[in-house]
Protein backbone atom coordinates (compact mmCIF):
# COMPACT_ATOMS: atom_id res chain seq x y z
CA UNK A 1 0.00 0.00 0.00
CA UNK A 2 1.48 3.42 -1.12
CA UNK A 3 1.86 5.70 2.18
CA UNK A 4 0.95 9.25 0.90
CA UNK A 5 0.48 12.44 2.56
CA UNK A 6 -3.08 13.45 2.65
CA UNK A 7 -4.21 15.82 -0.13
CA UNK A 8 -5.40 18.35 2.22
CA UNK A 9 -1.97 19.06 4.12
CA UNK A 10 0.06 18.61 0.39
CA UNK A 11 -2.53 21.45 -0.70
CA UNK A 12 -1.16 23.95 2.24
CA UNK A 13 2.21 23.09 1.10
CA UNK A 14 1.63 24.00 -2.45
CA UNK A 15 -0.16 26.84 -1.46
CA UNK A 16 2.49 28.47 0.30
CA UNK A 17 4.16 28.41 -2.91
CA UNK A 18 1.46 29.77 -5.45
CA UNK A 19 -0.29 32.24 -3.94
CA UNK A 20 2.16 35.23 -5.15
CA UNK A 21 0.95 34.06 -7.89
CA UNK A 22 -1.88 35.61 -7.14
CA UNK A 23 -3.85 32.98 -8.97
CA UNK A 24 -7.41 32.33 -10.47
CA UNK A 25 -9.59 29.77 -11.56
CA UNK A 26 -7.62 29.60 -15.22
CA UNK A 27 -4.29 29.96 -14.03
CA UNK A 28 -4.79 26.87 -11.74
CA UNK A 29 -6.56 25.03 -14.60
CA UNK A 30 -3.34 25.23 -16.76
CA UNK A 31 -1.49 24.46 -13.46
CA UNK A 32 -2.83 21.55 -13.11
CA UNK A 33 -2.50 20.34 -16.58
CA UNK A 34 1.04 20.91 -16.91
CA UNK A 35 1.66 18.88 -13.47
CA UNK A 36 -0.48 16.02 -14.68
CA UNK A 37 1.94 16.22 -17.86
CA UNK A 38 5.02 16.38 -16.23
CA UNK A 39 3.51 13.53 -13.58
CA UNK A 40 2.52 11.12 -16.82
CA UNK A 41 -1.01 10.91 -15.66
CA UNK A 42 -3.82 10.58 -18.24
CA UNK A 43 -7.65 11.62 -17.60
CA UNK A 44 -9.21 8.97 -16.50
CA UNK A 45 -12.47 8.28 -18.70
CA UNK A 46 -15.96 6.98 -17.17
CA UNK A 47 -17.49 3.85 -18.72
CA UNK A 48 -21.18 5.07 -19.43
CA UNK A 49 -24.06 2.91 -17.85
CA UNK A 50 -25.99 1.32 -20.25
CA UNK A 51 -30.03 2.16 -19.58
CA UNK A 52 -32.31 -0.30 -18.16
CA UNK A 53 -34.69 -1.29 -20.88
CA UNK A 54 -37.21 -3.97 -20.11
CA UNK A 55 -37.58 -7.00 -21.48
CA UNK A 56 -40.12 -8.19 -23.73
CA UNK A 57 -41.21 -10.40 -20.84
CA UNK A 58 -41.62 -7.85 -18.24
CA UNK A 59 -43.39 -5.93 -20.86
CA UNK A 60 -46.39 -8.46 -22.12
CA UNK A 61 -46.31 -8.91 -18.00
CA UNK A 62 -46.63 -5.23 -17.48
CA UNK A 63 -49.34 -4.96 -20.38
CA UNK A 64 -51.53 -8.11 -18.55
CA UNK A 65 -51.79 -5.64 -15.66
CA UNK A 66 -52.65 -2.18 -17.33
CA UNK A 67 -55.48 -4.63 -19.42
CA UNK A 68 -56.58 -5.97 -16.32
CA UNK A 69 -57.61 -2.97 -14.69
CA UNK A 70 -60.27 -2.55 -17.67
CA UNK A 71 -59.21 1.27 -17.52
CA UNK A 72 -59.51 1.70 -21.28
CA UNK A 73 -57.69 5.22 -21.43
CA UNK A 74 -55.19 3.68 -19.46
CA UNK A 75 -54.86 0.92 -22.10
CA UNK A 76 -54.82 3.59 -24.75
CA UNK A 77 -52.14 5.69 -23.11
CA UNK A 78 -49.95 3.27 -22.36
CA UNK A 79 -49.62 1.80 -25.59
CA UNK A 80 -49.52 4.98 -27.79
CA UNK A 81 -46.58 6.01 -25.48
CA UNK A 82 -45.36 2.49 -26.50
CA UNK A 83 -45.97 2.49 -29.73
CA UNK A 84 -44.96 6.05 -30.90
CA UNK A 85 -41.48 6.53 -28.76
CA UNK A 86 -43.61 9.82 -28.03
CA UNK A 87 -41.61 11.48 -24.76
CA UNK A 88 -43.98 12.21 -21.71
CA UNK A 89 -43.43 15.74 -21.89
CA UNK A 90 -44.95 15.72 -25.66
CA UNK A 91 -47.65 13.51 -25.10
CA UNK A 92 -49.69 15.74 -22.81
CA UNK A 93 -49.72 18.79 -25.46
CA UNK A 94 -50.95 16.33 -28.21
CA UNK A 95 -54.45 17.89 -29.21
CA UNK A 96 -57.28 15.15 -30.95
CA UNK A 97 -56.86 17.54 -34.38
CA UNK A 98 -53.04 16.30 -33.95
CA UNK A 99 -54.10 12.55 -34.56
CA UNK A 100 -54.09 11.74 -38.41
CA UNK A 101 -55.64 8.52 -38.77
CA UNK A 102 -55.73 8.03 -42.50
CA UNK A 103 -51.83 8.30 -41.81
CA UNK A 104 -51.33 6.54 -38.81
CA UNK A 105 -50.03 9.48 -37.60
CA UNK A 106 -49.22 11.78 -34.97
CA UNK A 107 -48.30 15.36 -35.54
CA UNK A 108 -46.09 16.81 -32.79
CA UNK A 109 -45.68 20.39 -31.86
CA UNK A 110 -43.14 22.18 -30.73
CA UNK A 111 -41.27 18.82 -29.11
CA UNK A 112 -37.80 18.58 -27.26
CA UNK A 113 -35.73 21.30 -28.94
CA UNK A 114 -38.55 23.06 -30.19
CA UNK A 115 -38.82 21.14 -33.49
CA UNK A 116 -42.15 19.85 -34.83
CA UNK A 117 -42.50 16.12 -36.29
CA UNK A 118 -44.65 13.53 -36.95
CA UNK A 119 -44.59 10.21 -35.09
CA UNK A 120 -45.85 6.73 -36.66
CA UNK A 121 -48.40 4.53 -35.22
CA UNK A 122 -49.51 0.35 -36.25
CA UNK A 123 -52.33 0.64 -38.54
CA UNK A 124 -54.07 -1.82 -36.48
CA UNK A 125 -53.98 0.40 -33.30
CA UNK A 126 -56.06 3.10 -35.91
CA UNK A 127 -59.39 1.74 -35.04
CA UNK A 128 -59.15 2.10 -31.55
CA UNK A 129 -57.58 5.47 -31.32
CA UNK A 130 -60.35 6.32 -33.64
CA UNK A 131 -63.33 5.20 -31.19
CA UNK A 132 -60.82 7.08 -28.14
CA UNK A 133 -60.56 10.76 -30.27
CA UNK A 134 -64.54 9.98 -31.33
CA UNK A 135 -65.19 9.36 -27.54
CA UNK A 136 -62.89 12.50 -26.34
CA UNK A 137 -64.84 14.91 -29.26
CA UNK A 138 -68.01 13.98 -27.67
CA UNK A 139 -66.88 14.92 -24.09
CA UNK A 140 -66.07 17.86 -25.18
CA UNK A 141 -62.22 17.50 -24.89
CA UNK A 142 -59.64 19.27 -26.59
CA UNK A 143 -56.63 17.01 -25.74
CA UNK A 144 -55.83 13.29 -26.44
CA UNK A 145 -55.12 12.69 -23.02
CA UNK A 146 -57.95 14.64 -20.54
CA UNK A 147 -58.84 13.63 -16.90
CA UNK A 148 -62.83 13.34 -15.85
CA UNK A 149 -62.31 17.24 -14.59
CA UNK A 150 -61.68 18.07 -18.50
CA UNK A 151 -58.10 18.72 -18.22
CA UNK A 152 -55.12 17.45 -19.84
CA UNK A 153 -52.93 14.90 -18.12
CA UNK A 154 -49.92 15.93 -16.02
CA UNK A 155 -46.43 14.45 -16.39
CA UNK A 156 -46.59 13.97 -13.45
CA UNK A 157 -50.00 12.27 -13.21
CA UNK A 158 -48.96 9.99 -16.22
CA UNK A 159 -45.40 9.16 -14.34
CA UNK A 160 -48.00 7.95 -11.28
CA UNK A 161 -50.14 5.74 -13.35
CA UNK A 162 -47.62 3.86 -14.82
CA UNK A 163 -46.02 3.50 -11.63
CA UNK A 164 -48.95 1.93 -10.02
CA UNK A 165 -49.27 -0.88 -12.87
CA UNK A 166 -45.29 -1.50 -12.28
CA UNK A 167 -46.07 -2.39 -8.94
CA UNK A 168 -49.22 -4.10 -9.53
CA UNK A 169 -47.46 -6.39 -12.56
CA UNK A 170 -45.07 -7.14 -9.42
CA UNK A 171 -41.48 -5.60 -11.54
CA UNK A 172 -38.55 -4.54 -9.35
CA UNK A 173 -37.44 -1.86 -11.46
CA UNK A 174 -39.91 1.23 -12.56
CA UNK A 175 -41.79 1.16 -15.78
CA UNK A 176 -41.59 4.69 -16.65
CA UNK A 177 -42.56 6.71 -20.00
CA UNK A 178 -38.45 6.99 -20.84
CA UNK A 179 -38.24 3.52 -20.27
CA UNK A 180 -40.86 2.03 -22.34
CA UNK A 181 -39.05 4.86 -25.17
CA UNK A 182 -35.70 2.52 -24.80
CA UNK A 183 -37.80 -0.88 -25.27
CA UNK A 184 -39.23 0.64 -28.34
CA UNK A 185 -36.08 2.14 -29.81
CA UNK A 186 -34.22 -1.34 -28.81
CA UNK A 187 -36.73 -3.75 -30.23
CA UNK A 188 -36.64 -2.14 -33.41
CA UNK A 189 -32.92 -2.11 -33.59
CA UNK A 190 -33.60 -5.22 -32.61
CA UNK A 191 -35.54 -6.33 -36.00
CA UNK A 192 -32.57 -4.83 -38.20
CA UNK A 193 -34.33 -1.41 -38.48
CA UNK A 194 -31.45 1.14 -38.73
CA UNK A 195 -30.53 4.25 -36.86
CA UNK A 196 -31.58 6.65 -40.23
CA UNK A 197 -34.81 5.15 -39.89
CA UNK A 198 -35.43 5.63 -36.50
CA UNK A 199 -34.35 8.85 -36.34
CA UNK A 200 -37.00 11.09 -38.31
CA UNK A 201 -39.29 10.06 -35.78
CA UNK A 202 -37.51 9.71 -32.62
CA UNK A 203 -36.81 13.43 -31.99
CA UNK A 204 -33.07 12.79 -31.39
CA UNK A 205 -30.27 15.06 -33.38
CA UNK A 206 -27.38 13.08 -34.34
CA UNK A 207 -24.50 16.13 -36.06
CA UNK A 208 -22.13 13.14 -36.56
CA UNK A 209 -25.15 11.73 -39.38
CA UNK A 210 -27.26 14.75 -39.99
CA UNK A 211 -26.41 15.03 -43.51
CA UNK A 212 -27.77 11.32 -44.06
CA UNK A 213 -30.71 12.06 -41.52
CA UNK A 214 -31.37 15.17 -43.93
CA UNK A 215 -32.10 12.58 -47.06
CA UNK A 216 -34.54 10.67 -45.29
CA UNK A 217 -38.00 11.03 -45.33
CA UNK A 218 -40.53 9.77 -42.30
CA UNK A 219 -42.49 8.27 -45.65
CA UNK A 220 -39.27 5.52 -45.85
CA UNK A 221 -39.23 5.50 -41.56
CA UNK A 222 -42.66 4.40 -41.59
CA UNK A 223 -42.86 1.36 -44.05
CA UNK A 224 -40.11 -0.47 -42.46
CA UNK A 225 -41.78 0.44 -38.90
CA UNK A 226 -45.21 -0.76 -40.19
CA UNK A 227 -43.45 -4.19 -41.63
CA UNK A 228 -42.10 -5.13 -38.05
CA UNK A 229 -44.81 -3.81 -35.83
CA UNK A 230 -47.11 -7.05 -37.00
CA UNK A 231 -44.85 -8.97 -34.15
CA UNK A 232 -44.68 -6.16 -31.59
CA UNK A 233 -45.34 -8.23 -28.42
CA UNK A 234 -48.38 -6.55 -27.40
Amino acid sequence: MISRTSAKKKAKELIKHIRPERPDYNYLRELFRYIRQELGIKRTTKTKRLPYVPTEEEIKKYYEAVWQSKKTTHMILIKTLVYTEIRVSEIIHVKIDDVDLNACQICIERGKGGKNRKVPFPPGFRETLAMHCNRAREDGATYLFESSWKKQYSDRGIRAILMEYTKQAGIPRSISPHKLRHFLFTWLKKQGIDDALIQPYSGHDSRKSLEIYSRISLVNAQEEYEKVMGKFPI
